[in-house]
């Protein structure tokens, strides 16, 4: 019999006397001194009057193998034992493979691979926007080394990659693998997207490019998505909750993704800015329904006008909201990820809600000038009024002089 033990750094297999079966014992004593965890085990040993041989090295093989051969059977499976537990192992009944029927724990072993795979594929994705510009030039100009040469004509982004860079493993050419690295796209407008970064790596990467930015904010605003990689994935993508699922990774797709959250991020920034505006505008009103009149300066309200018009130009120019990805233009499979994205971070429908709130805001912008402008054309026909009374006045005392002086 053999005892397979798959460990998150080695594989061990231990040979046990064939005459030996697990219904004859029910405990198997090993000190687990190498290995800080035990991720899973099988078991294998030949039935009665059969001789076989085997050497499986994963859970996949080990089911083709049980598939293959009805003389074999398998014991039940554990998922984890800690270095501090107890050094006996409770086993429990064998189960002959041909009584698996194709699946029971046969089901077990796969779904523990998939989910296995499903770990290793997971990228994380992070979107920050701190300030409101960022000089590239510089930025690229102190990291050369991690610099990697744009492929479009996009010039609002630089990506930056850091760490080593492994083979394809998938065979597929274009795909890279982001385990071992990471990538930060970087932004004009001052949003930073970062790919498989540690939590506790992130402000060392914010520093490098906050050293070249501009218009830092009082508050950093932050989102987080999740890339998935599986080779086998019948289709190019797949969407799903706060993840998209993809058959592979690598620079472009990197982009594109980037370009969306980047996008998504500052968006929400200037979606805020106008939601204090509104919420100045509503105060005015209100105070306007309780007293009847409001005592806003002029200058006040063009500032408020002011802040409402750049907002707008920024997301439009700045943003480039409404200008698609070269990288879609030239391929059908990123231009899916990019209208798959926008549709997913809905930038359309929030484009068009703070579209909607500054229209508000100029209306009231309007309404406020005209009763200041109301205001001002009072003051000066009050003060022509005056005028004209006081030249009277100083008429009349001219007449009354000069009839004294007549009278004398």
């Amino acid at each position: 019999m053999r005892l397979i033990l798959f460990t998150s750094r080695s594989r061990a297999i231990f040979t046990f006397p064939s005459t030996t079966y697990p219904r004859c014992f029910s405990t198997l004593s090993q000190t687990l001194s190498h290995s800080p965890s035990l991720l899973s085990y099988i078991v294998l040993h030949p039935k009665p009057n059969s001789v076989h041989s085997c050497r499986p090295s994963s859970g996949s093989s080990t089911v083709s193998f049980l598939r293959a051969n009805s003389g074999f059977a398998s014991s039940r499976c554990i998922s984890s034992i800690s270095p501090s537990a107890s050094s006996t192992v409770e086993w429990n009944d064998a189960v002959p493979g041909s009584e698996f029927g194709g699946r029971v724990e046969l089901d077990g072993m796969e779904e523990e691979d998939e989910m296995s795979e499903a770990s290793k594929a997971y990228i994380p994705v992070r979107a920050y926007f701190f300030s409101t510009s960022v000089d590239l030039k510089t930025l690229v100009e102190q990291n050369k080394q991690n610099f990697i040469p744009p492929s479009s004509r996009m010039t609002n982004y630089v990506v930056l990659r850091f760490g080593d860079l492994k083979p394809d493993p998938t065979g597929l050419g274009s795909s890279l693998v982001v385990n071992d690295c990471c990538f930060m796209v970087v932004f004009q407008y001052g949003s930073i997207v970062l790919f498989n970064v540690r939590d506790h790596e992130v402000d060392g990467y914010l520093k490098i490019v906050e050293r070249h930015a501009s218009g830092l904010l009082p508050e950093m605003r932050k989102d987080e998505y999740e890339v998935r990689e599986k080779p086998t994935l019948n289709t190019w993508m797949q969407g799903g909750l706060d993840y998209i699922m993809l058959q592979y990774l690598n620079i472009d797709g990197i982009r594109t993704i980037g370009s969306v959250l980047g996008q998504s991020i500052a968006l929400d920034y200037y979606v805020r800015q106008v939601d204090g505006i509104v919420a100045e505008f509503t105060d005015i009103n209100r105070g306007m329904e309780k007293t009847g009149t409001f005592t806003m300066e002029r200058k006040k309200l063009f500032q408020l006008v002011g802040k409402a018009n750049s907002n707008l130009a920024d997301v439009i120019l700045k943003l480039g909201l409404f200008e698609r990805s070269d990288i879609a233009w030239k391929d059908a499979k990123y231009a899916q990820i990019w209208e798959y994205l926008r549709d997913e971070f809905e930038l359309t429908q929030r484009f068009a809600s703070l579209d909607f709130k500054l229209k508000f805001v100029e209306h009231n912008i309007r309404f406020l000038q005209e009763i200041l402008q109301n205001r001002k054309s009072d003051f000066l026909e009050w003060l022509i009024i005056i005028l004209i009374g006081a030249e009277i006045l100083i008429s009349v005392y001219d007449i009354a002089h000069k009839s004294a002086i007549t009278s004398l």
